[in-house]
């Protein structure tokens, strides 16, 4: 029983902990997205025009689509997810209640499949599905955990305000910078604002922090040069 307990502990941390990473996850990739396409649309109106009004509208501009439209991806995204989560917690349900037996089995062979002997495997299963029947086919069978579905919320704010805020980096560059410097600072923000993200993507994810790193940083002087280049073309 006690060993039952702290494996439904584990899972309601590990249910919460995905919670938190996923809202991670859109930020991270908010803030990618919103440096990026502001930084395109700075440098692209920038080699169309002199006017420094029109490049800060332009840029401002971008910034707040750019944030609505993350947050409003994020939402629709994950409120997907939330909603085939619930309804396989409805199949669930109904499986219980119409074929008892074949989801027993089901609990059973999940158990003999990890060196469980079959008399173990069965008294498991017996306690489990006489205990909570439900949470035990979400787990066994979809590793979710009963009651903690992905939060769309969390994720849709969690993009707008990090895409907002790597959006804001170039843009503040391109105004407080002197007139003379003022692309050379917004090229330098784009820099350091997308090897943060990253390097937060990289720690996030466990994944090569140097190649992530260098990955972003000329994917975003690349998106310059070509926002650059149609502006002149324009």
């Amino acid at each position: 029983m006690f060993k039952n307990q702290t494996k439904h502990a584990a899972q309601q941390d590990q249910a919460t902990m995905d919670e938190r990473l996923n809202a991670i996850r859109a930020g991270v990739l908010g803030s990618n997205d919103g440096v990026l396409t502001v930084v395109g649309v700075l440098f692209s109106v920038a080699a169309a025009t002199t006017n420094h009004f029109a490049i800060f509208i332009a840029g401002l501009a971008d910034l707040l689509a750019c944030a609505l439209s993350m947050a409003s991806g994020e939402y629709a995204s994950v409120s997907a997810q939330s909603d085939s989560e619930k309804v396989v917690v409805a199949q669930e349900r109904q499986l219980l209640a119409t074929d008892f037996e074949q989801q027993r089995q089901t609990v059973v062979s999940f158990y003999v499949g990890r060196g469980v002997s079959p008399e173990t495997a069965t008294a498991i299963a017996d306690e489990l599905l006489a205990k909570k029947p439900l949470a035990t086919m979400l787990s066994v069978k979809y590793d979710l955990t009963l009651g903690h579905y992905m939060n769309p919320w969390s994720a849709a704010w969690a993009s707008m305000f990090s895409a907002a805020l790597g959006g804001a980096l170039p843009l503040i560059a391109l105004i407080w910078a002197p007139v003379r410097y003022q692309f050379l600072a917004t090229i330098g923000a784009t820099v350091v604002a997308v090897a943060l993200t990253g390097l937060l993507s990289a720690k996030i994810s466990h994944g090569l922090v140097r190649r992530a790193i260098i990955r972003n940083v000329v994917i975003g002087l690349i998106t310059i040069a070509i926002h650059y280049g149609i502006g002149r073309f324009f």
